[in-house]
């Protein structure tokens, strides 16, 4: 099994900065993959950002040139770092992992405002 801890979240104004991270523990010599989802209110959840144990990227067209994702294997750490946040970014940020099952933390709120 898999644990996931997601932090980072928080209040923000548009334009500014946030920076996410997932602590991972457990089984991570089976993770295929890690990304970072979001839910916004009275929407699906949808992929913002993934990575392979490859360290191909993907991410959704709608944060292109503004998050970033990343790996730091020797702490069991995921990141995103999202600038130039808009009001639009406003949801509960998720971690996954992906192994043969699926893994997930417990979210983080995330919320651009002025």
């Amino acid at each position: 099994q898999v644990q996931l801890v997601e932090s980072g979240g928080g209040l923000v104004q548009p334009g500014g900065s946030l920076r996410l991270s997932c602590a991972a523990s457990g089984s991570i010599f089976s993770i295929k993959a890690m990304g970072w989802y979001r839910q916004a209110p009275g929407k699906q959840r949808e992929l913002v950002a993934a990575t392979t144990s490859g360290g191909s990227t993907n991410y959704a067209d709608c944060v292109k040139g503004r998050f970033t994702i990343s790996r730091d294997n020797a702490k069991n750490t995921l990141y995103l770092q999202m600038n130039n946040l808009k009001p639009e970014d406003t949801a509960v940020y998720y971690c996954n992992a992906d192994t043969d099952h699926l893994y997930w933390g417990q979210g983080t709120q995330v919320t651009v405002s002025s």
